[in-house]
């Protein structure tokens, strides 16, 4: 009977962290475009309206804005690494704290993305000089 109870107990914090773990995670595509300087790809994870910091803009930007804004930069800062330093979550919504480096320097990315049913979607976007 005690053993049972402890496969229960053992089970369940297992199927506990593995629903925080993934709540947590970031999807591949945005680590990668990152890592690659792809804004078009990028912008595919962009929700309607983004808050947007990228060095001197910062504001409320369209999707279509936004991508413009990524895609300038990264023409002037071709992204050579991008590594994720802390990410982290709950339900429906996730975080991430990384650093891009770039050919002209290195720069502090975080963002912010939330469920919106089965989608994913990127609300914050900073990319600031570290």
């Amino acid at each position: 009977m005690e053993n049972q109870s402890i496969k229960t107990i053992t089970l369940g914090l297992f199927f506990t962290i593995a629903t925080v773990v993934s709540f947590a995670q970031v999807p591949d595509e945005v680590i990668l475009s990152l890592k690659t300087g792809n804004a078009s790809t990028l912008s595919n994870y962009f929700n309607d309206n983004i808050e947007l910091v990228v060095l001197e803009k910062d504001d409320v930007y369209s999707k279509d804005q936004a991508k413009q804004i990524v895609a300038n930069f990264f023409s002037s800062n071709t992204a050579q690494r991008f590594a994720i330093i802390h990410q982290g979550g709950k339900e429906g919504a996730r975080y991430a704290i990384g650093n891009l480096t770039t050919q002209s320097g290195v720069y502090r990315v975080y963002f912010l993305l939330k469920e919106k049913g089965s989608q994913v979607y990127i609300h914050q976007l900073r990319i600031e000089k570290q």
